[in-house]
């Protein structure tokens, strides 16, 4: 009768933060680098913030007693709210990034599902190979690449030719601007981002399979049935983020392949970031800007995971 406290209490011995610590010390190990990547240059950086509520000029204190910090307020933020260029600059971010979750979003899905169903190993493995590679090309090559497709002398104005039209000036044309963006973003990431449906499709029991074809479902059913629903919650997850980030377009790229007459559709709040904030020596506005986007883009991904968790019961947090 008095064993049974004993092992009791050697079990919740065992259980203590210390064992747990010591039992998981080679995973801990394993996250330490990537949490100080993050901790180095994500946080430590972010005392910068406060020159956004100041006349910050290069040289002068972050923070000082003595009085030499201009402190303004909120002007840089209602400045930037009353400017002009205000309305185009979210709308065009705003369109992008919500043209490229319309129809990019889907596309690693439907690619990770076909891939999926490849049983010639070999084949399978060069056909997600071939997918990955426009990863790892560099912004500056694939606008390079892109440029010399549109030109009026390139290969798309080439087969228009040949077909006889007219060639089209597509590099001065802000209508055309939106339609390049999306499908060369599409091309470049819907290999890489499918890496997790992949991944996700890999650890579905293959019984349920074994089971399904039993009662006579096809490889189409077994997809739409069984596949799909398993990685429900990859979707969502990756669909939260995605809302997250509707105010961040790919301003590098964008940057590489738009000119002046394309500031009506391509003209984005990370390029005006950079031809205003950096080039323009106006620091303290641009980290306002740059605040004031996060704070929004944190709103979505917050106002996104509760979605999700009330009518999915899929959520970050």
């Amino acid at each position: 009768m008095k064993a049974a406290p004993s092992v009791k209490a050697a079990t919740v011995k065992r259980r203590t933060p210390s064992f747990r610590f010591r039992e998981n010390v080679q995973l801990y190990l394993i996250m330490l680098p990537v949490l100080l990547h993050i901790f180095i240059f994500s946080y430590i950086p972010l005392y910068g913030i406060v020159i956004a509520f100041q006349n910050y000029y290069p040289g002068s204190p972050f923070l000082s007693f003595s009085g030499g910090t201009d402190w303004v307020g909120f002007k840089h933020f209602t400045d930037f709210l009353n400017s002009p260029y205000f309305a185009r600059l979210m709308y065009n971010t705003f369109k992008l990034s919500f043209l490229f979750l319309v129809f990019g979003f889907w596309v690693p899905i439907l690619f990770a599902l076909l891939v999926n169903e490849l049983r010639n190993g070999v084949f399978k493995k060069y056909v997600q190979t071939a997918s990955y590679l426009p990863h790892f090309i560099s912004n500056v090559i694939v606008a390079g690449m892109v440029l010399s497709f549109v030109n009026t002398d390139g290969i798309i104005n080439s087969i228009v030719k040949l077909f006889g039209g007219t060639p089209i000036s597509f590099t001065t044309e802000p209508g055309y601007f939106a339609s390049i963006y999306i499908i060369t973003m599409i091309w470049k990431s819907f290999g890489w981002s499918s890496i997790l449906y992949l991944s996700a499709m890999s650890s579905v029991d293959p019984h349920l399979y074994e089971a399904s074809k039993i009662d006579g479902a096809n490889r189409f059913r077994q997809m739409l049935h069984i596949t799909l629903p398993s990685i429900r919650p990859t979707i969502f997850i990756l669909l939260i983020f995605a809302i997250g980030g509707l105010l961040g377009a790919n301003s590098e790229f964008i940057l590489l392949i738009y000119n002046p007459t394309l500031y009506e559709t391509a003209d984005v709040i990370g390029t005006y970031l950079y031809r205003y904030g950096l080039l323009g020596g106006n620091f303290s506005s641009g980290t306002a800007i740059g605040l004031f986007i996060s704070v929004i883009n944190f709103s979505l991904l917050f106002l996104a995971n509760r979605m999700s968790r009330k009518y999915s019961d899929y959520a970050l947090w």
